[in-house]
Parts: C-alpha cells; structure tokens; sequence
C-alpha cells in the first residue's frame, strides 16, 4: 500500500471526528434549550446545530467514497488535500450556519464542491485505469 494513503486515513478519522464534535454541540444544546428526546426540534438554536450535524452526515455519503477513490487512483497527497478544504468548509457552514443560517453558503459550497471534485476525479480515475 501507498504510504501516502496514511494521509487519507488522517482526514477520514478527522472528518468522523469533527462529526462527532457537531453531535456534541447537539447534545448541549439539547440540554441547554430543554429539548428532551426524541424531539428534534423546540428552539431556534437547538436546530441550527441539529441541521449542522445532519447536513454533514448527508454530505460525508459523498465525502467519503470520493476520497478513498481520488486517493486510491490519482493521488492520495491531493486527497487528503481536498479532504482537508472539505474539512475547513465544514467547520465555516457550522459556524455560520449557528450564527445566522441564512450565512452558510460559503462553507456549504466550499465542502460540496470538494466532495464533487473527489467523487468525479475518482470516477474518472478508476474509468482510466480500467480503460488503460
């Protein structure tokens, strides 16, 4: 195996991390606003961080096949390159998107746009190397 890859397994481990940051924030703000389970809705703040944490579970279903797959056939240095933009994107969407959601474009088009950039450079990369 590629040792690079090692570099892929660190933004793999930090993108499941930073999700479980997201449900933590959940969790206090549960306990903050008194929004008892199963509910998951009740206060305005409680669900911007509860739509955080589910936008990014939605997103991570196309993160992470594009950056096992880009780093698997064209480059796992630029993987975890992308993996790292999609990372910081992220952090920028929860941010704002707590702060005021009508302000988390930025870093929902910044992790998007990684993501696509991972899926489709690997798709293209295992058609190449099929093709080959």
């Amino acid at each position: 195996m590629n040792p690079n890859m090692n570099l892929i397994h660190i933004v793999a481990l930090l993108a499941v991390i930073q999700f479980f940051y997201f449900g933590v924030k959940v969790g206090r703000a549960r306990v903050q606003y008194g929004i008892k389970a199963p509910a998951v809705s009740g206060h305005e703040v409680f669900e911007r961080h509860f739509r955080v944490q589910q936008n990014s579970l939605e997103l991570l279903l196309l993160f992470y096949p594009g950056l096992y797959l880009f780093g698997s056939h064209i480059s796992p240095v630029w993987a975890a390159a992308i993996g790292v933009v999609y990372l910081i994107g992220r952090q920028i969407y929860a941010v704002t998107y707590v702060k005021d959601p009508s302000s988390r474009e930025a870093g929902f088009i910044i992790s998007l746009l990684a993501s696509v950039v991972l899926l489709l450079g690997g798709l293209g990369g295992a058609i190449w190397q099929m093709l080959r």
